[in-house]
């Protein structure tokens, strides 16, 4: 491994002095998950849906503060033609008018009630052929009111809960996508990093093969080998340069999609740093199930659907029941054909009024609709104990993973130390003519495969981690819980 970190470490710095002709941006795993904080396609997406519902909930509690109207009807002219009963003729009736309405509402959370203090000025003039009489008046009526629904539920409280539910719930979507998004950009940004390890790896067999092709083909000029050998060489040559293009093409198809997932210009150049070292994480399975049981997000958004099948089933409830309405109004009004004069002579208006809405029969369609949100809200109970299952069940799948990337970390680390010195002495005996190129190509591939296997399984084990991570939110490595500050009890 010493020796893959040194090629690693020499590709970069070839990679940094190339920098004057193409330049290339080198990134860290810390580097590409700030960039896709801020320019990730997913992440916009989920930053906008939290910006709707913030100003969703903004709006309503908006809506509970006082709101102030002016309602204007400057100009209104009508002209129509009526029959009389008592003098029994016929006669026309022309109107002007103009009016205006200034009115302060202000709604009651608590009770679910509207007080409104209303104001209504009006001018009238007005001719009637009957009495050939032409007549200017203003009125005013100001009137304090208040509506107040019975025996219902409260339609305001409830639509505030619901948006701050709905708040709730996007801010532990956007949390969530921030770490479902750090998982997706390691896998990334790994992938990257395994094909810049792999093309290493196809030079380094190219290499190796171009010196036993020199050593073969000198061998077969002076006469101590046979031409097929050197026929076999530079066929070995070829196919080791056709790994390191199709490395080569993988490692430009990896880095696009890591761009892809960043929110990168494709035309930009980048290259990866990073140092694969795999240090044994201890976890405990039972520890690790309760931080996920108590942590995890999905379980409070099951609950928030719970709770929102709930007031559907209140809403429902809420169909073709019993209620009522009171309303209470009392005021002044006034009027004379002066402005100045209108409240010379008030009178006061005073209004009392209750209504009812009785159901009666209505085949039924309440008690299904009932039956139906009742049907919802145990599917949604249903779904939180599957999400608790599913839990659990991620938890002890990726414990068991855990455990078999070590153990394989462990085969593929002996498997690098024997296949390196199976070439190195297979290479020995090609050069003395014991062995024969397309043996020791053999031997090339099994090292090669090697090499790749070990980078494979570190990196497997570092975003199984991850994962981990993820599954409990709590970081394992440092051992601290990466729960947001909002959601801690």
């Amino acid at each position: 491994m010493n020796a893959l970190r040194k090629i690693s470490l020499l590709l970069i710095a070839l990679s940094l002095a190339a920098g004057s002709i193409v330049a290339q941006q080198v990134l860290r795993l810390e580097d590409a998950l700030a960039i896709a904080a801020e320019s990730s396609p997913n992440i916009k997406r989920v930053k906008l849906s939290l910006e709707r519902s913030q100003q969703s909930l903004k709006a309503q509690l908006a809506a509970q503060k006082s709101n102030f109207s002016f309602n204007i009807n400057p100009l209104s002219f009508s002209k129509d033609r009526s029959f009389d009963d008592y003098t029994n003729e016929w006669y026309s009736r022309n109107s002007l008018s103009s009016s205006g309405t200034f009115t302060v509402a202000q709604p009651i959370p608590l009770t679910d009630g509207m007080v409104s203090l209303n104001n209504r000025l009006n001018w009238q003039n007005t001719y009637s052929e009957i009495n050939d009489k032409e007549l200017s008046t203003f009125t005013n009526n100001v009137y304090l009111r208040y509506d107040q629904p019975l025996f219902t539920y409260n339609q305001t409280k409830m639509a505030l809960t619901e948006l701050e539910l709905t708040m709730e719930n996007s801010q532990m979507s956007f949390d969530m996508q921030l770490l479902s998004l750090e998982r997706t950009v390691a896998q990334s940004f790994y992938s990257v990093y395994q094909r810049q390890m792999s093309l290493q790896i196809s030079q380094e067999e190219y290499d190796n093969q171009k010196a036993s092709f020199e050593i073969i083909k000198n061998k077969v000029e002076g006469g101590l080998s046979r031409l097929e050998e050197l026929y076999q060489a530079e066929l070995n040559l070829a196919n080791s340069n056709s790994a390191v293009q199709n490395a080569e093409v993988a490692l430009l198809n990896a880095k696009d999609q890591l761009k892809i997932t960043l929110g990168m210009d494709l035309s930009e150049e980048l290259t990866v740093l990073s140092s694969i070292s795999v240090n044994p994480v201890p976890i405990d399975l039972d520890e690790a199930i309760n931080y996920g049981l108590e942590n995890r997000l999905e379980i409070r958004q099951r609950e928030i659907d719970i709770e929102n099948a709930e007031f559907s089933l209140i809403r429902t409830q809420a169909l073709n029941e019993f209620r009522g309405n009171l309303s209470l109004q009392v005021g002044l009004f006034g009027d004379n054909q002066k402005f100045q004069h209108i409240y010379e002579s008030p009178s006061d208006n005073e209004q009392v009024g209750l209504t009812l809405q009785i159901p009666i029969f209505d085949w039924g369609e309440r008690k299904a609709r009932i039956k139906a949100a009742e049907a919802s809200i145990k599917t949604q109970e249903l779904s939180l104990s599957d999400q608790r299952i599913d839990i659990v069940s991620n938890i002890r799948e990726v414990h068991r993973n855990l455990q078999n990337l070590l153990n394989q970390i462990d085969i593929a680390e002996q498997s690098v130390r024997n296949s390196q010195l199976t070439y190195d002495l297979n290479f020995q005996r090609y050069s003395n003519g014991d062995l024969t190129g397309m043996d020791l190509s053999l031997f090339q591939k099994q090292l090669s495969e090697a090499k790749n296997g070990i980078s494979n399984a570190q990196i497997s084990y570092k975003l199984e981690i991850l994962n981990m991570k993820i599954q409990t939110l709590y970081d394992w490595e440092t051992r601290r819980s990466i729960v947001p500050e909002e959601y801690k009890k």
